[in-house]
């Protein structure tokens, strides 16, 4: 893994806004190329020891220490299942942040890192032992690149305690007050933990895997007759997403004149580089990092009591 390639990594992130996704790609094994948005990178180092900690869940390979701080680490081929995980054994650290914390993935080789328009990634197929660990298929110089879910793998390999039981419900507000949330996101994980979120609040939602999908909704409402402004009481949007990401929906969402009264709340994983300047020239509403239920709840709940 090359100095370069790390020293790159800053430039090629600054893509945000413009629709377009930055991967980083590497192996587990020896043949098909993964890839993770490298704004979830903190830096890429060959294999450090691991040490065991009695805290850690069953599922991590140990923890590493990284610049003074103890990683958990996770065997990224053995956490999804893959197939070629006992090919090659893995050579390299990834470390990442998102969801506000920090966690190391080991795997095989680190490849390169290559800028995709988002529209040219497209859902995973729907069958294989794998397929729920991933957001996204797309192919770069004609090779096939499989998007990894991580924070599917996180959460089904670290289970966090939830405090969604400490949400209360909402009171009623008046009769003609939107009580349905729009979810747009492609991880599965993260779409049904905000959807247990809004129904603790006793909210409705409707759940959608990207934003070119949630556009094409509001819009097929519109040419329904029905007003979305009068059936969302806002829209929750991931950032990184195929399709279309989070900043151009939002975009879209204030350039058309029957949706732009649409309150959108962002909520991303991207707790550790999270540009707050993009949220503001987007026009989005509001921007919560994941993932709190209580911190969402309180966003979600503000937004429907100011609505009466």
């Amino acid at each position: 893994m090359s100095q370069d390639l790390l020293d790159r990594i800053d430039q090629r992130t600054r893509l945000a806004g413009h629709n377009r996704l930055a991967l980083l790609l590497f192996r587990l094994g020896t043949r098909q190329l993964f890839g993770v948005n490298v704004f979830k990178v903190q830096e890429v180092l060959p294999r450090p020891p691991l040490f065991t900690l009695p805290q850690l869940p069953a599922a991590f390979s140990g923890a590493a220490d990284v610049r003074g701080r103890s990683i958990p680490v996770l065997d990224l081929a053995r956490a999804i299942g893959h197939g070629d995980a006992d090919s090659v054994e893995p050579r390299y650290l990834v470390v990442t942040e998102f969801n506000r914390s920090v966690q190391g993935f080991l795997v095989s080789a680190v490849d390169r890192i290559v800028n995709i328009a988002v529209e040219d990634i497209h859902p995973p197929p729907e069958h294989g032992a794998d397929q729920h660990y991933l957001t996204g298929v797309t192919r770069h110089h004609g090779e096939l690149i499989q998007l990894i879910d991580v924070e599917s793998v996180l959460a089904e390999s670290a289970p966090r305690a939830s405090d969604a039981d400490r949400i209360a419900p909402l009171a009623a507000t008046s009769p003609t007050a939107p009580r349905e949330v729009l979810v747009v996101d492609d991880s599965r994980v993260a779409r049904n933990q905000i959807r247990m979120v809004l129904e603790q609040l006793g909210l409705g939602s409707t759940l959608l895997s990207d934003g070119r999908q949630a556009l094409d909704h509001l819009q097929a409402l519109l040419l329904s007759g029905i007003d979305p402004n009068e059936r969302y009481a806002m829209v929750i949007s991931d950032i990184e997403m195929p399709a279309m990401d989070g900043y151009t929906l939002t975009t879209e969402i204030r350039r058309d004149p029957a949706l732009r009264g649409l309150f959108v709340l962002l909520h991303t994983s991207l707790s550790g580089v999270f540009n707050q300047a993009m949220v503001e020239r987007v026009g989005a509403d509001d921007f919560v990092p994941k993932y709190s239920e209580h911190e969402l709840a309180q966003r979600v709940a503000a937004r429907v009591n100011s609505l009466g």
